[in-house]
């Protein structure tokens, strides 16, 4: 259900804003001039003085109109929530139907970085090389450009519709 809000209902909130703006640096500007007149502390204290603090805040409060509380409230929109669910698409042959026909820049840095971190905890690598004098990154990447992993990359439509897609099919 969406409920919309009236111009004039928009006009007089912003109007409500900018006069609370605007008493607020009155009360900052009053209480800066007091700050200023600094007095001893027993001249300080007395009813008149306090009498005339409230008379400035009285005339604040009788300046700006009222609002009735009936616009302050907030409106929320609210959606039907849809039915969601995971449907996977069959593809023949090494068709890819969704997304590109090569791996991303983001599956990349994916599959790279969770392969390296099996790799750093004492996985077996896919791949032979000189294990002690490179990085566990670099023995990552070099597996995944010679795809060498059994990974498959679950691209997703925002429809549920899905697609696993072995590495082997993708262009690096």
């Amino acid at each position: 259900m969406v409920e919309e809000l009236n111009n004039k209902e928009i006009d007089k909130t912003l109007e409500d804003t900018k006069l609370e703006n605007k008493r607020e640096a009155k009360v900052k500007k009053s209480s800066k001039l007091q700050k200023k007149e600094s007095r001893p502390k027993s001249e300080t204290k007395t009813s008149k003085n306090r009498s005339k603090n409230k008379k400035v805040l009285e005339e604040l409060e009788e300046s700006t109109p009222q609002v009735p509380e009936s616009l302050r409230k907030e409106e929320f929109v609210e959606y039907d929530e849809s039915e969601f669910s995971l449907r996977e698409i069959a593809s023949e042959g090494q068709e890819i139907l969704i997304g590109p026909k090569r791996l991303t820049r983001f599956e990349k840095a994916r599959i790279t970085g969770a392969r390296s971190l099996q790799i750093s905890y004492g996985a077996p690598l896919m791949i032979k090389g000189n294990v002690h004098e490179r990085s566990s990154i670099s023995l990552a990447i070099e597996e995944l450009e010679k795809k060498a992993l059994p990974i498959s990359i679950r691209r997703t439509l925002p429809n549920g519709i899905y697609q696993d897609i072995p590495i082997e099919w993708l262009k690096t």
